[in-house]
């Protein structure tokens, strides 16, 4: 039985370390929203962020992270693809670097997209 779970706002922000005050709840629900439909065009799957498995969490999570990168840095982002300007220091100081993020998002996606078998 697959337990499943939500992303939730603070589980981005957690990633990237900046607080709800540098990045509010509503604008990290649309990045969430944007990656889940990126993840979905990726698998040709459908994918709901408030009801999914452990890897597909894992997935969009990283990628709305990125997504808040792109927003802090004032980049711009659209699906699998980012532009990053001048990276604000004080905001991003304690975040993870964008390439080792972009890298685990592409290790997360080859896992997802590999055929699974479940047994009945």
């Amino acid at each position: 039985m697959t337990v499943l779970t939500t992303v939730s706002a603070d589980d981005v922000r957690d990633v990237v370390n900046v607080s709800s005050a540098e990045v509010p709840d509503a604008k990290v629900l649309k990045m969430i929203k944007r990656a889940e439909v990126a993840l979905e065009l990726e698998t040709g799957r459908q994918i709901d962020y408030a009801d999914c498995t452990d890897a597909e969490k894992e997935f969009i999570t990283v990628l709305s992270a990125i997504y808040v990168i792109c927003y802090l840095t004032g980049g711009s982002a659209a699906g699998l693809s980012f532009q990053i300007g001048d990276q604000n220091v004080s905001a991003l100081s304690k975040a993870p670097p964008l390439d080792v993020l972009q890298s685990e998002l592409n290790r997360m996606l080859e896992k997802i997209r590999e055929p699974t078998v479940e047994r009945a």
